[in-house]
């Protein structure tokens, strides 16, 4: 009887070390593909957005207002997203990885106007602050024993009525909104990188043992997608505090 306990205990360990492994592999891939999302958002946003011949494509030269094909490019990623929400399950993998490059392409040209109306230093400086931040709220959320999933309602609700705002502020101009806006933004996305960093976590904890290697890619991809708009989210609304103008 000892014999069989100390055989079913050593198989235990084993497939506890054999998740662990496949646990640090699974975050690895998810911050790789982010890795790789955020240096293509950035490249195509630096691109367009210090050239004038591209960025007039999009935008006015002087007043940087959107342009009807600015306005459709502005709000293409969140078409995007719900887009790729709905077909997630039937695409491959590759398709799927691929959708995420061309999702984050988009996001760069969305994002091309503050090459122009931002300082280089502070976007540089902002990027950084960023990058601190989530790093610590993304361990964070992946080392605590502290169950976030409460936060989960909360932080949604939160997210809905932000978007409402940032729409109304679109109409309505109001420098007063805005700045609100930017302060709950850094605290919703905040919030949401170390709540999402330990969703990843448990998804691949819950799932780790059935071993479907297309589920398991798609997670990652997904996965990262999450912590991307986290990260893009949080960096926007903190340049809105941190940015020098032109």
């Amino acid at each position: 009887m000892a014999e069989y306990d100390t055989i079913r205990s050593v198989g235990a360990g084993a497939r506890a070390a054999q998740i662990d492994a496949g646990l640090r592999a699974h975050m690895n891939k998810v911050y790789g593909l982010m890795s790789v999302g955020m240096l293509l958002t950035g490249g195509v946003a630096w691109a367009v957005g210090t050239s004038d011949t591209l960025l007039s494509i999009l935008r006015n030269p002087e007043t940087m207002q959107p342009n009807l094909l600015g306005w459709i490019v502005m709000f293409a990623p969140l078409i995007m997203v719900f887009a790729f929400g709905a077909l997630i399950n039937r695409l491959s993998v590759a398709a799927a990885q691929l959708f995420f490059y061309a999702y984050a392409a988009v996001m760069g040209l969305s994002l091309a106007w503050i090459f122009a109306v931002f300082t280089g230093v502070s976007i540089a400086q902002t990027f950084l602050v960023t990058s601190i931040a989530f790093a610590g709220l993304s361990l964070y959320g992946y080392t605590t024993k502290r169950n976030l999933s409460a936060m989960g309602t909360f932080l949604m609700m939160g997210l809905i009525g932000l978007l409402v705002a940032m729409v109304v502020n679109i109409f309505v101009a109001s420098s007063a909104l805005a700045f609100a806006i930017s302060v709950i933004g850094v605290l919703i996305f905040a919030a949401l990188t170390a709540y999402d960093t330990q969703t990843i976590k448990n998804t691949y904890l819950q799932h780790a043992q059935a071993g479907d290697q297309e589920w398991l890619g798609k997670a990652a991809i997904m996965g990262a997608l999450q912590l991307y708009l986290d990260f893009i989210n949080m960096f926007m609304f903190l340049l809105q505090f941190m940015g020098n103008r032109e």
